[in-house]
């Protein structure tokens, strides 16, 4: 099987469908040989920030010298980079002998794995054939019942911030979004949180409790920014005196705190991670549209954010590097997101709104979008495709503007390419 029948297979309408529960992941992983109990992982949920901190992680754990799978979704341009070793995403040859292997156990089960559960399988197995000693696996949906909670209790367990998303699936709270997001939380592991509204904070210090494991919250008290212009940031963080990352906006300084705090716990369980790898792990992390500058005058930023909380982080951001400056926002959305609040998010500091459509069935169309904004009298442009999209927002921002390209990941990858040859 090549890699290109290995990703017609993934996709094909066999395994569609989203249906929680651990029980399909957990029967093919047995008829795998359970691949998941030879590997050592840290566990990433949350809201928004977690591929961020698998990013971290992962970098760190390479640093200190250990063989590091990181598993993450959705893919920005290219569906290998889900699945990656040591910076690597899976080759061509290599996911179509694993697809392979695992196609006669997937379709022998009585009830079929989805998508998501038949590739987490597939990268699990990826890992342990390719002997690597960590794994960061990034959760999908929820986490009580999302596929990745198969495995058994992580060495760590890293909770990024929680705020409303998939509220039909997981809950109309943060505090109900966090009940789910907890249900990861085994015997054995560590927990490290990102500092949270009190009521998110209490869910996941009683689950500690009731499963006796400890929990360390990243602590903002401690964690003081030195430098932050669009060339990086540096800040301190308890005994670490000077800490760079590349990534930009404030959030980003306490999602490499929670990274931090998750390798002093892998120290706590006897692992070698070195202050050197972590200085280094995090100056060498990039993570691909968050808050990432595509282009320089007219300033094109990217975001991969796609809900309220995300939009807000951004606008700060975006008020923070670019002081007085107005913003043409490329908006594209999907359907199923709160897409109103996102919109108002943004609108002060917009002058004007392009809109294009993401690449997903759920997508919002860059017109019914522009009826939203036509509503609150907002201005905007349509465009039928991102390719024009980019080309009509740096025609309105001249040289003097701020373009800025968010609302779904779907988008990322194709606004990438038109700077990046991605």
């Amino acid at each position: 099987m090549t890699g290109q029948e290995a990703i017609a297979y993934i996709h094909s309408t066999s395994w569609l469908g989203s249906k929680p529960g651990l029980s399909r992941t957990q029967e093919l992983l047995t008829l795998l040989g359970n691949p998941e109990r030879h590997l050592t992982f840290i566990h990433v949920v949350g809201t928004n920030g977690k591929g961020s901190v698998s990013a971290f992680c992962a970098q760190i754990l390479r640093a200190a010298g250990y063989k590091t799978g990181l598993y993450t979704s959705p893919y920005l341009t290219r569906f290998h980079e889900r699945i990656q070793i040591d910076g690597e995403p899976i080759a061509d040859k290599a996911l179509g002998k694993i697809i392979a292997e695992i196609r006669p156990h997937a379709e022998s089960m009585t009830e079929h794995p989805t998508e998501f559960e038949l590739v987490t399988a597939a990268a699990l197995l990826y890992y342990y054939q390719s002997n690597c000693k960590f794994v960061v696996l990034e959760a999908g949906l929820g986490g009580r019942l999302d596929s990745t909670n198969a495995i058994p209790s992580p060495a760590v367990v890293a909770v990024t911030r929680i705020g409303l998303d998939h509220t039909e699936y997981l809950g109309d709270t943060p505090a109900l979004i966090a009940l789910e997001k907890a249900g990861v939380i085994k015997r054995g592991c560590e927990v490290v949180l990102y500092p949270q509204e009190d009521d998110v904070t209490k869910v996941f210090t009683r689950r500690c409790v009731e499963e006796a494991v400890p929990l360390t919250i990243a602590d903002a008290a401690q964690l003081t920014p030195l430098e932050d212009t669009l060339a990086g940031q540096v800040f301190r963080y308890k005994d670490f005196p000077r800490l760079t990352i590349r990534l930009l906006g404030a959030h980003q300084r306490y999602n490499a705190a929670v990274a931090v705090e998750a390798m002093l716990a892998l120290r706590r369980q006897g692992f070698s991670v070195p202050d050197e790898a972590i200085l280094s792990g995090l100056s060498r992390t990039e993570w691909p549209g968050r808050f990432e500058v595509l282009h320089r005058a007219p300033w094109f930023i990217l975001d991969c954010g796609h809900n309220p909380q995300c939009a807000q982080v951004c606008a700060d951001a975006l008020r923070h590097y670019f002081p007085g400056k107005r913003v043409v926002f490329l908006l594209g959305v999907l359907r199923d997101k709160d897409y109103q609040d996102l919109i108002s998010r943004l609108a002060p500091l917009a002058v004007h709104f392009v809109t294009v459509t993401p690449d997903s069935p759920r997508a919002l169309s860059a017109q019914e979008l522009a009826d939203v904004l036509s509503t609150r009298a907002l201005p905007h442009s349509v465009c039928w495709t991102i390719e024009a999209g980019v080309k009509k927002a740096l025609q309105l921002a001249g040289t003097d503007r701020v373009i800025c390209a968010l609302g779904s990941l779907y988008m990322a990858g194709r606004v990438r390419a038109c700077f990046r040859g991605a």
